[in-house]
């Protein structure tokens, strides 16, 4: 098994929480997005952003990968956006956790703040489907670590 670590270090731990997924079933890119959409919110903010992402109600803007990406209108000052739902609610379920980690320790919800929102590819699957004359075709399927740490400000 692999021994996994946090890329985020020299956090005071009374007042920081942490969450990990690792190797899930989500686009990369997707992750990417709403990692970046995410940072510096509040958990309680996010969580309602999240699901209105999954009932299709708002956007995520796409910063990053923008390509033939079609428009959106959305409330920020950004153009292409999409509703990644199935990365949205793998996400919106890290936050509960990170909010059920908070409450363990004893830290006040309301002034949470996601400080630390990041997403890495992972494995790749690797599939291959058959094909006429004795000839292959690749079907590989990457997965996704998703890595969440709040701070209780003031």
């Amino acid at each position: 098994m692999p021994k996994w670590k946090y890329s985020v270090t020299g956090l005071d731990p009374d007042k920081t929480v942490k969450c990990a997924g690792r190797e899930l079933h989500i686009s990369p890119k997707a992750a990417v997005e709403i990692c970046s959409s995410i940072r510096g919110m509040t958990v309680v903010d996010a969580k309602e952003m999240l699901e209105q992402v999954s009932a299709k109600r708002r956007a995520i803007p796409y910063k990053r990968h923008k390509k033939e990406v079609p428009h959106k209108s959305m409330n920020e000052p950004w153009y292409a956006g999409r509703y990644p739902v199935k990365a949205a609610s793998t996400i919106l379920r890290l936050l509960e956790g990170l909010e059920a980690n908070a409450e363990y320790k004893g830290l006040n919800l309301t002034k949470l703040r996601i400080i630390h929102a990041a997403s890495q590819r992972g494995m790749k699957i690797r599939n291959y489907t058959p094909r006429a004359h004795g000839r292959s075709s690749p079907s590989f399927n990457t997965l996704t670590h998703l890595e969440l740490v709040g701070y209780e400000g003031e």
